[in-house]
């Protein structure tokens, strides 16, 4: 028998027959995009679900990241980090928008606000921060700083479906927050994403842009692109919103059991969880550091060997990619914190049908 392979993540997935009503009204609509009726349900459940104002749906994330740039007319330089996901970067050269990398907080490996004002310039016109693994940003700092140089703050929330600070949402920080619905998130619509507004004129811009820019039949009023959610999408978007309850449990348990059993063990630290009131435990990230008997790369492929499919996200840092690395901000000098973590991050599997033995396999590989 072939040894089962256990990944960093898998899709949640509801049982299939739960999804056939919603396919059998597709076809009997005969509507499958253009804001459809599961597009509008699926708008208005996002909202009172995370308790934001209102929700742009979108075919994936980077396209929704992009228009909250183009919607808030974001030109020149861009602080932002070097620990995430390319597309944080790349949504800013799509806009013609140069990142300026600042380093990231030990902690959190969230942005620095103790580090972005030396990084204003005369050409800085807003901060992209990412809370990170869906631990919050220092959201207070970034806003008294971006308020103080008039800067515009969008926040990369790709992680951070249904996280809540003291206040509420995290997702009501900053100008704009943008979300991310693809198939490894927490919750996803196989792909997907999400800008969350402010207000109802800034979500009809956005609207507007995510559709070519049309308003009407026969007028166009900007050059938007095509980046709608289709009907299916939505539709699995609602029906996953009915499980998120046992879905965000069995997340929570999952990491728990990871804490409890691997505290304690040399070399391995686990990054603390701080900052919000209601997490979703979308990754579990540890680090390997020069105690444990394996280096990072030796352990994630002690784990591999075993069928065990870790990963080392976030490495490398974005800044280290070729479109990147020539940047002066670029530089390991500049980004000591975030190019520590690269070196020493490995994040393991989490997901709701995680089974309890595969876990404890994981952690045993890890004691040994």
């Amino acid at each position: 028998m072939a040894e089962e392979k256990i990944y960093v993540t898998q899709p949640y997935l509801p049982p299939l027959e739960e999804f056939m009503p919603y396919l059998e009204q597709i076809w009997a609509n005969k509507i499958l995009t253009n804001a459809g009726p599961f597009h509008q349900q699926m708008e208005k459940a996002l909202c009172e679900y995370l308790g934001v104002p209102h929700v742009a749906l979108f075919s994936n994330g980077t396209l929704a990241l992009i228009t909250a740039l183009q919607a808030l007319r974001v030109t020149g330089e861009v602080i932002t980090t070097p620990y995430s996901f390319v597309a944080t970067a790349h949504a800013l050269l799509w806009q013609n928008c140069k990142p300026v990398f600042v380093d990231v907080e030990p902690r959190t490996l969230n942005l620095d606000p103790a580090k972005i004002e030396a990084a204003i310039t005369p050409q800085t016109t807003a901060i992209l921060p990412v809370h990170c693994y869906g631990n919050p940003c220092d959201t207070a700092a970034i806003q008294a700083i971006a308020d103080n140089y008039n800067l515009r703050v969008i926040y990369d929330a790709a992680h951070a479906f249904g996280v809540q600070d003291a206040g509420g949402s995290v997702l009501r920080h900053g100008d704009l927050s943008v979300l991310s619905f693809h198939a490894t998130k927490v919750f996803n619509t196989f792909e997907g994403g999400a800008i969350v507004c402010p207000d109802a004129k800034t979500k009809q811009r956005i609207d507007h842009l995510k559709n070519f820019g049309f308003v009407n039949e026969t007028t166009v009023v900007a050059p938007g692109i095509n980046a709608k959610m289709s009907e299916i999408n939505a539709a699995f978007g609602l029906l996953q919103l009915q499980h998120m309850p046992q879905v965000l449990q069995r997340r929570a348990e999952i990491d728990a059991h990871y804490r409890e059993q691997l505290s304690g063990v040399a070399g391995i630290t686990c990054l603390p969880q701080g900052g919000q009131t209601v997490a979703n435990h979308s990754y579990f990230p540890i680090l390997v550091g020069p105690d444990h008997p394996l280096s990072r790369d030796g352990l994630y492929e002690k784990l591999k060997n075993h069928g065990i499919y870790a990963r080392r996200y976030f490495h490398p840092l974005i800044a280290d990619f070729p479109m990147y690395r020539g940047l002066p901000s670029a530089t390991r000098a500049n980004l000591g914190q975030a190019s520590h973590a690269s070196d020493q991050v490995l994040c393991l599997p989490i997901y709701p049908k995680l089974e309890k033995n595969s876990q404890q396999k994981i952690i045993d590989l890890i004691k040994e």
